[in-house]
């Protein structure tokens, strides 16, 4: 879907540009619920929901009200698009009816382009269904394949405007996020007086004589992300949301996930900043230009840039000004604003994710964060990244296409038709190197979190990394001091490929095998398992450590490998070294007391160096997944002593560190061990 927007450059600009950070909250366990009899497409009912959004519909035409004004509590001035159905005869219609409401700083033109090519009559809709039918497995070029598939998958109409929603009973606004597109303002980044603006629009939207009290929110990435800090707020007429890609904590989840920053940091907010400088052409042509517009863009014309380059750039984090070194502030208003209550919401919520998605870390823990009923609340997680939610969504044994999810979803809520949308799921996943299946609950029920201890003994199985070791049940009894130093290998990685959000997935070599990045790393791999073995849920590696400086950066990776060879990567995970401290409120542990999803403070004040040459054990959590090992496969696990392009520790950090090599201290008495989630051991 997104991998439309790769067409014209400057769609480009936007879906690289749809993602910023996230954060967390503790991964519960399942909440009790029924299981449910719908397969994973839906069945007869998902039938129901396509037909239902595909079919004549009841009105024939869209009517668009252009750069409409929403005037804030404050004064500011946010331009919508407001998107209302015509009858036959092209008059809009003016009864009464819901609203979906997307919130974006991508500007609205943007939309009105994506709107514009999926509108052509005849046209776009079988050049996208011929697009997305495209298959190259085996051809080396599949990974462009997995990427174009998404465009039959219903993404593009839930990043923008959905026609068909508008012409079966809905209206549709778009809003510029203040300081973003036409609107007025400075750029908060989801800071406070945006997390208001999001209620305001939705009491506007409310207000008025072509809403019928009831408002539904839907969009992807920031426009997710908005969606949890409006439900959030619980304004009286938000009934339900439908976030793709969003994350709810974007410091841990994101931004800084294990204290290193990522390049998308600095570069998605100078995509916006640019844009929010194209001005509005008619306003300018009619004579009403918005002065005020352009002197608030002139008033910070580069928001939030100055937060990374000064992390990337001063030596000491007691030199940072004190805006920026409130990141690294647990209790800051800037991490408050950055975090979500889940448990405070209450409208019917829809998670739609994937497991290379760089929101990755965040979905499984929104929809075990959330205190509503099974029947109000769902996690769709596909094999997919950033670009291509949707991949390969609509075919046979794969779940209904996001637009005709999201229909049913508001349908549901929003017009109280009892289309069976609540009884789907409530978890469905596509494992990786399985099926797509459906669950009462995520971590998957019948799993158990295992120690694998990690061996100094060779596995046999590699000749290509630093040192080929084993991965075993129980505890090795040799001693030995493995070390690993920096690479640039993980810039030919799925590292890469889920922080470029997908775009250098189509480096199948890089992407689907690891062996490249491998080269660098320490590797740990098991004995093969002798029948379908499955893995579900979060995974930590509890890792006994010696550096030789003050601190260190480590990587870990949780692998597939086939009997050839290949080593694909399962799930990945970092930690700055001096930022190990744990909140034990926001950490899960297994019943044995193991941690298996560490929660990370991120806080000067918990901050602790590294007493070079002591042995000094830390916990590095990798997202959450679901996967099955096939017969004859084994599991990995791999340890870098760096991660670039992917993660960068701040400058004070890295300086601390001296880029030294790291070392791995194997100590049957102190051993080093990854917590896995699986349904048997072999």
């Amino acid at each position: 879907m997104k991998a439309l927007t790769r067409c014209a450059p400057l769609l480009v600009a936007t879906a690289v540009a749809l993602t910023m950070p996230t954060a967390l909250g503790p991964v519960a366990g399942g909440d009790p619920m029924v299981a449910s009899p719908l397969p994973a497409d839906g069945g007869d009912r998902g039938a129901r929901w396509t037909a239902a959004h595909d079919e004549p519909p009841r009105y024939p035409g869209v009517h668009t009200d252009w750069d409409v004004p929403i005037t804030m509590s404050d004064g500011t001035v946010l331009k919508a698009n407001v998107y209302r159905p015509t009858d036959a005869s092209g008059r809009v219609v003016e009864d009464p009816m819901p609203a979906i409401l997307t919130m974006t700083p991508y500007t609205k033109l943007l939309w009105m382009v994506l709107d514009s090519v999926q509108s052509v009559p005849g046209v776009s809709r079988p050049l996208l269904d011929w697009l997305g039918s495209l298959d190259a497995r085996g051809t080396g070029l599949e990974g462009v394949t997995d990427l174009t598939r998404a465009l039959s998958g219903g993404g593009v109409r839930t990043l923008g405007i959905d026609p068909a929603l508008v012409r079966g009973g809905y209206t549709q606004v778009v809003v510029d996020v203040r300081g973003t597109g036409f609107s007025q303002g400075i750029w908060q980044v989801f800071g406070a007086r945006e997390r208001r603006d999001d209620s305001e629009v939705i009491d506007w939207i409310s207000r008025q004589p072509w809403n019928d009290g009831k408002v539904g929110m839907s969009g992807v990435s920031y426009s997710a992300i908005n969606q949890f800090h409006a439900a959030e707020a619980d304004p009286p007429a938000l009934r339900a949301i439908f976030p793709i890609e969003g994350g709810t904590d974007l410091m841990r989840g994101y931004a800084a996930q294990g204290g290193a920053l990522g390049p998308v940091i600095p570069g998605l907010p100078l995509i916006v900043n640019v844009l929010k400088f194209v001005p509005d052409l008619r306003s300018i042509l009619r004579g009403r230009f918005d002065t005020r517009w352009l002197a608030d863009r002139l008033a910070d014309p580069m928001a939030f840039e100055d937060y990374t380059i000064a992390l990337l750039t001063t030596p000491s984090m007691d030199q940072l000004p004190p805006r920026v070194r409130q990141t690294f502030e647990a209790a800051s208003p800037f991490r408050r604003d950055w975090t979500d209550d889940l448990g405070a919401i209450r409208a019917p919520t829809f998670i739609v994710g994937g497991w290379h998605d760089v929101w990755n870390m965040s979905e499984p823990r929104e929809y075990n964060g959330l205190k509503l009923p099974a029947g109000q609340k769902k996690l769709l997680m596909g094999d997919t990244y950033h670009v291509n939610p949707g991949a390969g969504f609509g075919r046979p044994g794969a779940p209904p296409r996001l637009d005709v999810l999201q229909r049913a979803w508001f349908d549901k809520w929003l017009k109280g038709i009892d289309n069976g949308i609540d009884e789907y799921g409530p978890v469905v996943t596509q494992e990786q190197g399985g099926t797509w299946s459906t669950a009462t609950a995520f971590p998957r029920p019948g799993v158990t979190h295992r120690r694998m201890y990690l061996s100094a003994a060779a596995s046999g199985t590699t000749g290509g990394s630093v040192h080929d070791g084993s991965l075993t049940f129980t505890v090795p009894a040799g001693a030995a001091r493995l070390t690993v130093a920096p690479g640039v290998l993980s810039i030919c990685s799925r590292d890469t490929a889920e922080t470029s959000m997908g775009v250098t997935s189509i480096l199948v070599g890089c992407t689907t095998d690891a062996r490249p990045q491998e080269l660098n790393g320490l590797t740990f791999t098991s004995t093969p398992v002798t029948e379908p073995t499955l893995l579900s849920g979060p995974i930590n590696l509890h890792l006994n450590t010696v550096l030789d400086a003050a601190d260190g950066y480590w990587t870990a990776t949780v692998n597939d490998v086939a009997p050839d060879g290949r080593s694909t990567m399962l799930t990945t995970g970092q930690l700055v070294a001096s930022l190990r401290a744990v909140d034990d409120g926001g950490t899960e542990r297994s019943a044995a007391g193991d941690i298996v999803a560490p929660y990370y403070t991120l806080d000067l004040g918990t901050r602790q160096p590294i007493v070079p040459g002591r042995p000094t054990t830390l916990d590095i959590g990798l997202n959450a997944t679901e996967a099955v090992l096939q017969p004859g496969h084994h599991l990995r696990v791999d340890v870098f002593a760096s991660n670039f392009p992917k993660g960068t520790p701040p400058l004070a950090f890295l300086i601390d560190s001296g880029l030294k090599p790291q070392h791995v201290q194997l100590d049957p008495a102190a051993p080093s061990y990854v917590t896995v989630p699986l349904d048997r051991a072999w």
